[in-house]
């Protein structure tokens, strides 16, 4: 999520405390991608896809919409449904597959969205389900897929289910969610059961006088956590599902899944020593984090999903230490759970290491019995990647070589709004700014995740980027928006639109970087990360990425790591064109540069 202490961070953090205890070459325009696949409309879900086809999700590029931040169409101040729709046409241009949409259902708006009241609705602020259906069948139109946000975890306390648990402990819903009779106080209200703490500072129990127990929140006390050990709330949310699967959304991403159940004995997780960001105790979160039984789950939601038509997929954030934890929730050699799991490189650091990455990036290949990875940089909980990965000189130049990386990974790959115009992440100043809660309770270490969710910079026509119409925006746009815009990067042919543009439109015309196997060359270099994808064909993508800040040179070697090829053809080319050469001939490269290369 956002910084060192956003929610998404605390999560990779909890992983590994978890694991403790075990452009265009220069001058070169870019044009609009080609159309993808024909995607699923609300009128009828896309058809099932050909036994010889990959499914659409295997090389899709993926694009996070925060909606509140994305486009405003009412002058409310506030991003909407009909706000996306009068985008698709950019979304288009971009050349993206799908797009996920943060939630959008009727919320009290705590975590903005995360806490949901009303899973088979759409909150009045976002529009309507007529406005939804609407977007769904223009998006078809514009070749692109709607995945939906679905957080399985927990609800809003001011869900009708929760309401009706907290009445009573004979409510038809008490057993929808977890509780405790806790621990003797010696007063009149215990305490918690064990020494959980919420990810969001103090306590994981909240007392309920009506009905005198304790419940369990991993998050916001607002969020009480579903008992998916009741088999009531499975078919609920199976149900709340089907509703959008049935309209045809081509698929979810499930919020924080690897949080989805706890240990049903309420042990004291063990500590690790000193306190957290928010003052809590460091614990090895062995018994809320990453527990076998989640998978049960899982597969039964796969089974469900696969009986729809066109390929619809599951999606998971899974904060985990390390890339072969992610293998269980693919379903390991079965590959019966998700079909996606987020790879944020957990152990990449604030900065671009060529070694880190290319064992990474190895893992990846190697230890996910052939699932497709999908690798992510940017959404809307971490700091934007142009500040966390620059070094404040050659941040420009940074952000052309991680979408190289992005885009040319066997993989799938994950963008967010803003990534690809270089948006900054513009964190508050001071607390009284603040509309994110854990930045208002966690403030001065933890200054909340408001910095990326800054509104979208179209252009400088107003003060509001063309996000809105109004001068009260929910957050500030971001001062450097009359340069970092969607307008005037379109204009110049050597922005980092376009750049993206470019590598999106190689991407889905090459069949080695659709399809193709990745061979790791110059395998000691320090400073670049180098390797090529092999098509079935035959046909070869060279790609060389320098990560330092000093001009570097690399061999690709190609012979030595059996891949045919006399010469290199230079397809795109950061910051500078690089005239095509011996294949096995010396390549250097500028600080932070990119290379592309066709191998003839």
């Amino acid at each position: 999520m956002h910084t060192a202490s956003s929610r998404s961070t605390l999560l990779a953090r909890a992983a590994l405390s978890a694991a403790l205890g075990l452009a265009c070459s220069a001058g070169v325009a870019a044009a609009p991608a080609a159309p993808a696949a024909a995607a699923t409309t609300a009128a009828s879900p896309a058809p099932a896809a050909a036994a010889h086809a990959a499914p659409w999700w295997q090389d899709a590029v993926i694009y996070e919409i925060y909606p509140r931040s994305f486009q405003d169409s009412n002058g409310d101040g506030i991003g909407d449904i009909n706000g996306i729709t009068s985008r698709l046409d950019y979304l288009e241009s971009l050349g993206v597959d799908a797009i996920w949409i943060a939630p959008f259902y009727p919320s009290p708006q705590v975590d903005f969205g995360y806490d949901i009241s009303d899973y088979q609705a759409i909150d009045p602020q976002y529009g309507t389900l007529a406005d939804f259906d609407r977007l769904l069948g223009e998006a078809g139109r514009h070749h692109i897929r709607v995945i939906l946000d679905m957080v399985l975890n927990h609800t809003s306390d001011r869900h009708p289910w929760f309401l009706d648990a907290a009445s009573s402990r004979q409510a038809p819903h008490h057993d929808f969610y977890v509780w405790s009779d806790g621990r003797a106080s010696g007063g009149a209200v215990p305490l918690p059961p064990n020494n959980w703490v919420s990810l969001f500072g103090g306590s994981a129990w909240q007392y309920v006088p009506a009905v005198q127990q304790l419940y369990y929140h991993k998050f916001y006390r607002q969020q009480p956590d579903l008992n998916w050990r009741n088999p009531k709330v499975e078919a609920a949310m199976f149900g709340a599902m089907r509703f959008w699967l049935d309209r045809g959304v081509s698929g979810f991403r499930l919020d924080a899944i690897t949080e989805l159940i706890e240990d049903a004995q309420l042990r004291d997780e063990p500590a690790l020593g000193g306190t957290n960001a928010q003052g809590d105790p460091n614990l090895n979160n062995i018994y809320t984090h990453d527990l076998p039984d989640n998978h049960a789950v899982i597969r039964r939601l796969r089974a469900m999903m696969d009986k729809y038509a066109g390929d619809r997929l599951l999606l998971g954030e899974t904060y985990v230490s390390r890339t072969a934890l992610l293998d269980p929730w693919y379903g390991g050699a079965q590959h019966d759970e998700l079909q996606l799991a987020m790879d944020t490189l957990v152990g990449l650091g604030s900065h671009l290491d060529a070694a880190k990455l290319r064992g990474l990036l190895e893992e990846a290949q190697t230890e996910l019995h052939g699932s497709q990875p999908l690798l992510v940089f940017d959404n809307h909980d971490n700091t934007r990647s142009w500040d966390r990965l620059g070094d404040g000189v050659h941040n420009a130049a940074i952000a052309r070589v991680v979408a190289a990386l992005l885009l040319t990974q066997r993989s799938a790959a994950l963008m967010y709004q803003g990534e690809e115009i270089g948006q900054t992440t513009a964190t508050p100043t001071r607390v009284e700014d603040v509309r994110d809660p854990i930045g208002i309770t966690g403030w001065p270490k933890e200054k909340g995740r408001d910095g990326e969710r800054t509104p979208m910079q179209w252009d400088a026509a107003n003060a509001q980027a063309g996000f809105s119409a109004n001068p009260h925006t929910w957050l500030p746009v971001t001062g450097n928006y009359k340069t970092v815009n969607v307008a005037s990067e379109t204009a110049d042919p050597h922005s980092l639109l376009n750049w993206y543009r470019a590598l999106i439109k190689l991407r889905h015309t090459s069949a080695a970087l659709r399809a193709g196997r990745t061979v790791m060359l110059d395998r000691t270099n320090s400073h670049v990360l180098s390797y090529v994808r092999v098509a079935p064909d035959g046909g070869t993508i060279l790609v060389a990425l320098n990560l330092s800040a000093q001009p570097a040179t690399f061999r690709p070697g190609l012979a030595a790591a059996g891949v045919h090829g006399s010469r290199i053809k230079t397809l795109l080319a950061s910051p500078d064109s690089i005239d095509a050469g011996a294949a096995d001939g010396p390549v250097t490269l500028a600080p932070y540069g990119a290379l592309v290369a066709a191998v003839e």
